[in-house]
């Protein structure tokens, strides 16, 4: 039997980060204790924690610094405060009941320890070393987190020292930005002006790859680093190429013709979820696309399906007195989610007076072109849509909305008792 936890705890240099093993002497965790307290390597020498000299902690615990000990005022963090408070924070926990106390003599833990060579506060390197090294024993113990608390949270939560976020779409609806532009200074004024949203996805527009090529993505990255931002390359043959071009750009998704081949569709879904990306397949003038997505193998199915009015066709029946009413195909979105589980994207003569009819008859993201990047004021015409979409999904959300269950915990609590 072996359990495994894990914690961060602090800021800054003396911030600690712990992953310990909790296990039977006689088993995998206790070949490992053994392993490392009799093999020496140069500056990650393990060394059993003791709450002070000649006073071991129970269970026996080895200490491994994961940071090169490269001198000795590097050994002394490790030696003094960390050492210190990973023995008493283990005491602690057979304490509190965690470890049983019964089973103390036939456990050990193993616990990699990071000491960032800049730190300095001795004080603070023992603090967050003891309040990680405890909280990652009652979440080995208590087997946290649970599944559903990873599924539930893996695309929301954001690691400290990326620096970034990489948004996932996981609540939809959306507001789609088609940036079909030309002009690079343009875009980049829209892009200073778009409401820097959760809920605002922006897309490359066609017209801007041709002209530009596909670094273009790789420009609006560095003007909205957290954005979630969409290829329109209508890829229709060589999608493996295209798709990884644009995926090597940072794109988020990439935007594949319904017109291709049944091979090619199939080779760039697979290249999307080779590199990690959405698929988006836009059937703009595919006649039978309900027979075409159930022909895609179901492992293969893209992950947003864009029921695109063309732009060109819409305009030519206007002019000649014709309406446009209905050319949209939002009253087949029910049946193309039933065929490919898939999120669907409307496009086309989309505007803030009819949005909330697309969203109602379920409609995920909403793409919008020239309303917005056409206005006098871009932000002010991107409100008028989000203000039918509700607040961002994590806005709500504490900096630090990670914590376990507190009603879980104290039923645990009450059990151990």
């Amino acid at each position: 039997m072996y359990k495994i936890g894990e914690a961060l705890i602090g800021d800054g240099p003396e911030l600690a980060h712990i992953d310990l093993l909790i296990g039977d002497k006689n088993g995998p965790v206790g070949q490992a204790f053994a392993n490392g307290l009799s093999t020496l390597s140069v500056g990650h020498t393990p060394l059993t924690s003791v709450i002070r000299p000649n006073l071991m902690t129970k269970p026996a615990t080895l200490i491994i610094p994961k940071v090169t000990v490269g001198d000795l005022e590097d050994a002394s963090k490790i030696f003094g405060p960390a050492q210190t408070a990973v023995a008493r924070a283990v005491a602690d926990a057979v304490e509190d009941g965690y470890i049983p106390k019964e089973d103390v003599e036939d456990m050990v833990i193993n616990v990699s320890v990071f000491i960032d060579p800049s730190a300095k506060d001795f004080r603070k390197i023992y603090q967050y070393n003891y309040g990680a090294t405890k909280l990652a024993i009652r979440r080995a113990m208590e087997g946290y987190p649970s599944i559903e608390k990873v599924l539930a949270e893996k695309d929301r939560g954001t690691h400290p020292i990326m620096g970034f976020r990489v948004q996932r779409l996981w609540a939809p609806p959306y507001l789609q930005v088609a940036l079909d532009l030309d002009n690079l200074d343009v875009m980049e004024r829209i892009l200073a002006d778009l409401p820097n949203k959760e809920r605002v996805l922006i897309e490359a527009g066609t017209p801007l790859v041709k002209k530009f090529g596909v670094g273009v993505v790789g420009k609006i990255r560095e003007l909205r680093p957290d954005a979630f931002i969409i290829a329109d390359l209508k890829t229709l043959d060589v999608g493996r190429v295209e798709v990884k071009m644009a995926a090597d750009e940072t794109a988020d998704a990439v935007a594949i013709s319904g017109l291709g081949t049944l091979e090619s569709i199939k080779k760039a879904i697979h290249e999307t979820q080779k590199q990690g990306i959405y698929s988006i397949l836009d059937m703009m003038n595919v006649k039978d696309f309900e027979e075409k997505l159930s022909a895609i193998p179901d492992d293969l199915k893209p992950d947003i399906v864009l029921l695109h009015r063309n732009v060109d066709l819409e305009t030519w029946i206007k002019e000649h007195g014709g309406n446009t009413e209905g050319m949209t195909e939002w009253g087949n979105i029910e049946k193309i989610k039933e065929i490919t589980g898939s999120l669907v994207a409307v496009a086309g003569g989309i505007t803030p007076d009819n949005v909330e009819e697309a969203i109602d008859k379920g409609a995920d993201i909403i793409i919008a072109g020239r309303y917005i990047i056409g206005s006098r004021d871009v932000r002010r015409s991107a409100q008028d849509f989000l203000a039918h979409f509700g607040p961002d999904p994590d806005n709500m959300r504490l900096a630090m909305d990670e914590d376990e269950n507190i009603a879980e915990d104290e039923n645990n609590s009450e059990e151990k008792k």
